[in-house]
């Protein structure tokens, strides 16, 4: 990237069900919520959104090989986008297993989600 223009972080949590995916997902969408950026076309290349450049980087506890990252690739409307993922996040108890909610055990899913937008 050759500018890095805007960065912003998220947590999301899978509380049941056990589901990387999930909880990867609602990090990225937690990071980028709250924010927005009506100026960002004006300062790209050829004022294209198509030029932006949108790196994720995802902090999961664990379950990598069941990360869907075409999914999470998803979540962002615009830009070329690339994910990363990397150790972190947080496997905690929800101190309940609720089957009819997919558990398979107490545990819930913490990741951590860091969007950088440039070009």
């Amino acid at each position: 990237m050759e500018k890095l223009m805007f960065i912003e972080t998220g947590m999301g949590i899978d509380v049941h069900g056990q589901d990387i995916t999930k909880a990867a997902i609602r990090a990225v969408k937690n990071a980028i919520h709250f924010n927005s950026m009506p100026g960002i076309r004006s300062v790209l290349p050829g004022n294209s959104l198509d030029n932006m450049i949108v790196n994720v980087k995802l902090a999961v506890p664990c379950d990598k090989e069941k990360l869907d990252i075409e999914a999470v690739k998803k979540t962002l409307p615009f830009g070329k986008v690339s994910v990363e993922v990397m150790d972190g996040g947080m496997l905690t108890t929800s101190g309940v297993v609720i089957e009819e909610k997919g558990d398979k055990n107490d545990l819930m899913y913490i990741v951590v989600a860091s969007v950088e937008v440039g070009y």
